[in-house]
């Protein structure tokens, strides 16, 4: 298994399904790292050179660990109820949602819903939701107007690796934008 795949490995453990190596998380997110390679060591060869790899060249800085790097969580994304103890920040006036077209009637009509997620996820820039959308297909970007919402009462949140995150983002907010 390569490191992609250990990676993806991580993330279902640490975001949906720790039971699956037998570990569980506490009350915000965290997990021990001995267990955790322990738990990933039982199928596959995984150690703390290859966990301090997977989190130091992660892309999208998916995980974080704790200041003596004894325990370990994802920063965002969990399908579990965590309290991953993110800080309420007040949003830019537009914040960009990409999604792929097939979503486009359902957002139409309900507006964004953390469907299995426990938030919203929100790009701060338009590259990143147009990049966003295309792993969808053909990318639709929203333009979330974050401003409207914050003084109207709703609450943003951003996590470590700068993706804005709100429980829903009524219609009333969003304006599409079409792809590139």
């Amino acid at each position: 298994m390569g490191l992609k795949e250990t990676s993806k490995f991580l993330s279902l453990i640490l975001r949906h399904k720790p039971e699956v190596i037998g570990i569980s998380l506490d009350e915000h997110g965290w997990a021990n790292v001995d267990e955790v390679i322990k738990g990933i060591n039982k199928t596959k060869e995984f150690n703390m050179d290859i966990l301090e790899e997977i989190v130091r060249t992660d892309n999208k800085q998916r995980y974080s660990f704790n200041e003596d790097k004894t325990l370990i969580r994802a920063n965002q994304g969990h399908s579990i109820p965590v309290d991953v103890e993110l800080d309420v920040v007040e949003p830019p006036e537009y914040l960009w949602h990409g999604t792929g077209e097939k979503y486009v009637s359902s957002i139409n009509e309900q507006g964004l819903l953390p469907k299995s997620r426990l938030y919203v996820h929100i790009s701060g820039d338009r590259e990143t939701a147009y990049d966003v959308g295309r792993r969808h297909g053909k990318a639709v970007i929203y333009k979330v107007l974050s401003g409207k919402m914050q003084k109207d009462g709703y609450i943003f949140y951003r996590s470590k690796n700068g993706v804005w995150l709100t429980k829903n983002v009524p219609v009333e907010y969003l304006e599409m934008e079409g792809d590139e």
